[in-house]
């Protein structure tokens, strides 16, 4: 479902979700300068997916890049024996399904919307040219993939050295310092994410989640909700993900 928004509505809608003030850029978006997004919005068109919805399947035809406005998505994938893994999850600011149309052509992953999702769809074509006439946003562009390469292979390294315990607390932390909020009680993160999606971002068994989550729970590290986590003791998780202060 499309609609159009007056640059204000945009600008002003990719500040309300939820998370209050960032301190720091967090997502492609959030690296542009005010002149840099008015115009990439220009180049796009913005929609609204329900929650379930796939705003792009495995193997279709690349045609978009997706910039996340409001809302979470799962990238998913699929194994040769039919297992369903979450590969990343991604939220307000994050660029998604950018990677498919510079190499294969084709949708590497699925993308699903895990509740109420807007986000500016914008051609291949466009995006390259956009990204060719401004310096600054292709610099940007660059430093998102960089940090997703080296995330991913900091992630395959960790899985042969450290607990499926470890990796979960680093998730959480991770996704406190990209998405969360500091309140009172502590960092609050809204996080869509049922305790299979953890164990497979995680690299993990759900039974190693159910497990760690109720210990730290009755430690008072944590606090847990629907679709909610806050972090109460910072230090303590970063100590179990084996994080120097």
């Amino acid at each position: 479902m499309a609609d159009s928004l007056t640059r204000e509505a945009f600008l002003g809608d990719m500040n309300l979700h939820g998370m209050g003030p960032t301190p720091e850029p967090r997502g492609f978006w959030d690296l542009l300068t005010d002149t840099e997004q008015l115009v990439l919005s220009g180049l796009g068109r913005m929609s609204v997916f329900p929650a379930g919805e796939a705003l792009c399947v495995e193997g279709d035809p690349a045609t978009h890049v997706f910039i996340l406005v409001a809302g979470w998505v799962k990238v998913l994938g699929v194994t040769s024996e039919g297992q369903r893994l979450v590969l990343a999850l991604r939220g307000h600011g994050d660029i998604v399904g950018e990677v498919a149309g510079e190499a294969t052509g084709y949708r590497t992953a699925t993308v699903q919307a895990t509740g109420t999702v807007r986000a500016l769809i914008v051609g291949h074509g466009k995006f390259s040219s956009f990204l060719d006439s401004h310096l600054g946003a292709s610099h940007a562009y660059r430093r998102v993939l960089t940090q997703r390469w080296i995330d991913t292979a900091a992630m395959l390294r960790s899985r042969s050295a450290t607990t499926g315990a470890q990796r979960l607390a680093f998730l959480l932390l991770d996704l406190a310092g990209r998405h969360g909020s500091e309140t009172a009680g502590g960092v609050y993160l809204a996080m869509p994410l049922s305790q299979e999606d953890l164990a497979s971002l995680a690299g993990t068994s759900r039974a190693t989640v159910t497990r760690a989550l109720a210990n730290w729970r009755q430690r008072g590290l944590i606090r847990t909700g629907p679709r909610r986590v806050t972090i109460t003791d910072l230090g303590a998780l970063r100590q179990i993900a084996g994080q120097h202060p």
